[in-house]
């Protein structure tokens, strides 16, 4: 069975079915003790692209946003054996869209959105016909949006599951922020929960 295993914060670590490990966004250790196929850093501030942190498989692949982003404004798609990785728009006023990314990530006929830094995109508003499983959006309005355009985003997206992440600068977790989240079919994960991933 596919499982996420929310870290905390911007943090989350995927585990396909047949043993790829992928870490997306590493900033604490707890939940690292995997070692990782693929490593996925949106962008290169301190609490996204803490790599040190997390084991590596001899061949990991580590993934930035330089890797995705083509000047031409456009994004590229990385495709292995078993998953995909495709750039999608990341940006707002504290965060540059030359050095910032999404991703949706499939694997196991599933699709993951971890959208980064961001406010509400451009791209967002045609990402409903991609037909996403799980969106995972960060709502603390401060360095990204707020809780309230976090729940549009996840309305215009319309994902299976909706989950609100990255809440509070330097914290995890905040109930409040999570209770407030009202975006379609929400989903709520505290840290080091552990989902299974379903199509």
């Amino acid at each position: 069975m596919t499982k996420l295993l929310y870290q905390g914060h911007g943090s989350f670590r995927i585990i396909s079915n047949n043993g790829t490990v992928i870490y997306f966004d590493p900033y604490i250790k707890q939940g690292c003790e995997y070692p990782a196929d693929y490593i996925i850093v949106t962008h290169d501030h301190g609490d996204h692209n803490k790599i040190e942190l997390i084991p590596k498989k001899e061949n990991c692949r580590v993934l930035r946003a330089k890797d995705f982003i083509i000047e031409d404004g456009s994004y590229r798609i990385y495709e292995f054996e078993n998953v995909s990785f495709q750039g999608t728009q990341a940006y707002n006023a504290k965060h540059d869209i030359k050095e910032c990314v999404g991703c949706i990530i499939q694997l196991d006929g599933i699709k993951i959105y971890g959208a980064g830094d961001t406010s509400l995109t451009n791209e967002m508003k045609t990402m409903a016909s991609l037909k996403l499983d799980y969106v995972l959006l960060p709502c603390d309005g401060i360095y990204n949006m707020n809780v309230v355009e976090a729940s549009q985003c996840a309305n215009l997206i319309n994902g299976k599951h909706s989950i609100p992440i990255h809440m509070k600068p330097g914290v995890l977790f905040d109930q409040e922020i999570a209770d407030a989240f009202n975006g379609v079919h929400k989903l709520v994960i505290k840290p080091l929960e552990e989902i299974e991933l379903n199509k």
